[in-house]
């Protein structure tokens, strides 16, 4: 797999995410944090992904936006995307599905959960 984009705005919660990653066995290359939506931009604009994590609230710019926004550039749009949040609103994690995300991870989580969410993404 190549690299992996996590945007988060807890740093604690991107490290938890690599670590995840790494427990849960997936050959992993480089994992590239980012802290809001749009620092995700500004990294998706300077190398690619084969996939991203994202939460949905942060402050600069929200999951919900950041996704309408890697959907919105052919670059990207295909690169899969996986919410990763405490978000318990069933309206908004069936917008995240709508605007393009692939897949939803609820916090907390273990590395099984995230083993079982991802395990098709790293065929």
């Amino acid at each position: 797999m190549e690299r992996i984009l996590v945007v988060d705005d807890s740093s604690t919660m991107r490290k938890i995410i690599a670590r995840s990653l790494r427990q849960a066995g997936f050959e992993i290359g480089e994992i590239v944090e980012a802290e809001h939506g749009q620092a995700g931009l500004e990294k998706l604009n300077a190398q690619s992904f084969g996939l991203i994590l994202t939460d949905i609230n942060m402050p600069v710019m929200d999951g919900l936006t950041f996704i309408d926004n890697v959907r919105a550039n052919p670059a990207w749009n295909h690169t899969p995307i996986i919410v990763i949040t405490t978000e318990g609103a069933e309206s908004m994690t069936k917008e995240a599905i709508k605007k393009g995300a692939n897949n939803l991870v609820k916090k907390p989580f273990t590395p099984e959960q995230i083993k079982e969410k991802l395990a098709t993404y790293f065929t």
